[in-house]
């Protein structure tokens, strides 16, 4: 089986996608700013240093396709102006590398897939289809669309290297092991479901395992090229979800309240806007593509992340 070397693998994402690499007898190489050994068959962690522009040759001479997923945590830390720089610098730096080793170094690599974002669109307007954003849409002008256009700007270069190149814009995405699912259940300890804004605000989510799917089938697919909107084909409401979430977690007896947008303002500062944001994005095009969803609505995603460890 071929050998797949993953950006960003020591994050959830990363972390699941290789558990299933490595079970469907791919080996994983993992990139990483510190020499990790490992005990695991087929995988095999190298060194790179995105500031420094330097990567492990072996890494890429040993690579078959490469999944690029490395960039800073979009909601880990409020947007101060350097956190803004960090996540859109460890994006485009990483690309970079990307590309200048696969120019320099000797490479069998056939296919390059990398995450964006759906924050490449903007909120949901009139004139926004009743299916939501396409991929033909242009990046909205804010903080994250012009971060996304220039993520995906970054990696293009590898087209020009004769690598078969698919970009996968993420919605939110739903894992028992950190993100927003787990972000979203902590209150409801105390069985309080809180509602951020009204509530109608619609989020296109994607679940753990048909993201990783994705990157597989990417793989796997070698007419799929370009760009596809990585999200479920039932996105819902903030209120619709956290009701759905309390239901599981707490069943019928909790308390609902919603969070004033200008407390959420003051808390979080620009990324209020980013939760306060309805965007309804297409999962159409990657339909076409032949691909299946095994968890196409909340209940059914819900219920697998909450019963399995």
């Amino acid at each position: 089986m071929p050998t797949v070397l993953i950006t960003g693998g020591t994050g959830t994402i990363g972390k699941r996608l290789t558990t299933l690499l490595l079970q469907k007898g791919y080996s994983v190489n993992i990139l990483t700013r510190n020499n990790i050994p490992s005990n695991q068959p087929n995988l095999t962690h190298f060194q790179w240093d995105i500031n420094a522009q330097t990567i492990d040759p072996l890494a890429i001479q040993s690579a078959q396709f490469i999944i690029h997923l490395a960039g800073a945590g979009v909601a880990d830390k409020r947007w101060s102006t350097y956190r803004k720089n960090e996540i859109l610098n460890s994006r485009i730096k990483s690309s970079a590398l990307i590309v200048k080793a696969l120019n320099e170094i000797k490479n069998n690599v056939q296919a390059v897939i990398s995450a964006s974002a759906i924050g490449w669109y903007g909120p949901d307007l009139s004139s926004t289809p009743p299916d939501g954003f396409k991929e033909t849409d242009a990046a909205y002008d804010d903080f994250l669309g012009n971060t996304c256009a220039a993520w995906e700007k970054s990696v293009k270069p590898v087209v020009q290297l004769g690598k078969r190149l698919v970009i996968l814009r993420t919605g939110i995405v739903l894992s028992n092991k950190g993100g927003a699912l787990v972000e979203f259940m902590k209150p409801l300890k105390f069985k309080i479901a809180p509602i951020l804004g009204n509530g109608k605000q619609m989020i296109s989510w994607i679940h753990i395992d048909d993201l990783c799917d994705q990157y597989i089938w990417a793989i796997e697919n070698t007419d799929m090229k370009g760009v596809y909107n990585a999200v479920a084909p039932s996105p819902i409401s903030n209120k619709n979800l956290v009701l759905a979430l309390a239901l599981k977690v707490v069943g019928k007896y909790f308390i609902t309240f919603n969070v004033p947008s200008f407390i959420l303002k003051v808390i979080l500062g620009e990324m209020s806007i980013e939760v306060l944001k309805s965007t309804t994005v297409s999962c159409q095009k990657i339909l076409e593509q032949g691909y299946c969803f095994k968890y196409p609505l909340i209940k059914d995603a819900l219920q697998q992340l909450l019963v399995t460890d």
